[in-house]
């Protein structure tokens, strides 16, 4: 129990310190969007580059791990959304309560969280989920959102859209750019290895003192909706992914261990994101954001007293 309280701790103080700091007004209102930005376009894509160009490829990618994590996620977005629409709700709407339902927050909540239990090789299978959800996940939710709101266009026009937005994104293109120099073999010189770990080093901390300003804003509606998001996203995706890891393709513990505990993390910001750049009514999906990482606390101190 000392140990997963020492393990989860820092990861959560830093981000009460940042909700704490936004309160008081000792960060200003867009903090959290600068803070974000700075992880998103600087310190993220630098650990993840130095990651892909300088480890040994064979030693971050697992096939059955992937195979685990994106058939726990895309199963649990896919059953949301069919029972969102069912129920009623828009088809622009239930996929976005489908990605907050789904969408684990591997860069800011994940990445420290294997680093800390799993050790350095716990970086592999937070990449790898990462890539997963910032780019696959992300894109299919786009392009249900882009194909209920503008029927006019082709599902190849939004899936054009979509492809080009994603080559754009820093957290798709660091780690494209760091495998193609690792399968080059070249060096990364010294004083840009340095700059890259500086900056590397400084993702935890901004990470999570940036989810912690955002979080701190006032969530706006009710949370009506917003539970079951969360009981989906902290129970059923991490029960799904511990199915697949051991019944299904037999992942060795670390890789299993990995898949269940990603799996568990509480919904990114992402969603909400989506949901304001879309206009659509983000109040069930920050409510998620909120209630899920708070909720997280407990059910990863659970899964972390289990594993």
């Amino acid at each position: 129990m000392v140990y997963i309280l020492t393990t989860l701790t820092p990861i959560f103080g830093l981000i009460l310190l940042g909700f704490i700091l936004r309160r008081t007004h000792r960060l200003g209102e867009n903090a959290a969007s600068e803070l974000n930005r700075l992880v998103v376009w600087l310190c993220l894509p630098a650990l993840l580059f130095n990651l892909t160009a300088q480890t040994e490829l064979n030693n971050i990618w697992h096939g059955g791990f992937v195979l685990t994590f994106t058939l726990a996620t895309l199963g649990v977005f896919s059953v949301t959304m069919m029972w969102r629409v069912i129920r009623g709700t828009p088809v622009a709407c239930a996929s976005l309560e489908a990605l907050a339902a789904s969408y684990a927050n591997t860069g800011y909540v994940g990445i420290p969280l294997c680093l800390f239990v799993l050790g350095d090789d716990g970086l592999a299978p937070a990449l790898i989920a990462t890539l997963i959800v910032v780019s696959l996940l992300f894109a299919i939710a786009v392009i249900c959102v882009e194909v209920s709101l503008q029927k006019d266009q082709s599902i190849r026009q939004a899936i054009t859209k979509v492809g080009t937005a994603l080559m754009k994104n820093p957290l798709i293109i660091s780690p494209l750019i760091g495998i193609g120099w690792n399968l080059l073999n070249l060096n990364v010189p010294g004083i840009a290895n340095s700059l890259l770990t500086l900056l590397g080093d400084a993702t935890v901390p901004c990470a999570l003192i940036s989810l912690g300003a955002f979080l701190a804003h006032k969530q706006p509606g009710k949370a009506q909706g917003a539970t079951a998001l969360v009981s989906i996203k902290l129970l059923a995706q991490p029960l799904l992914a511990f199915i697949l890891a051991t019944c299904v393709f037999d992942l060795p513990p670390l890789w299993a261990s990995a898949a269940v505990l990603l799996s568990a993390l509480p919904t990114g910001t992402g969603p909400y994101m989506l949901a304001e750049f879309y206009q659509q009514d983000a109040a069930v999906v920050s409510r998620t954001i909120l209630l899920s990482t708070l909720g997280s606390v407990f059910s990863l101190t659970a899964l972390l007293l289990w594993l």
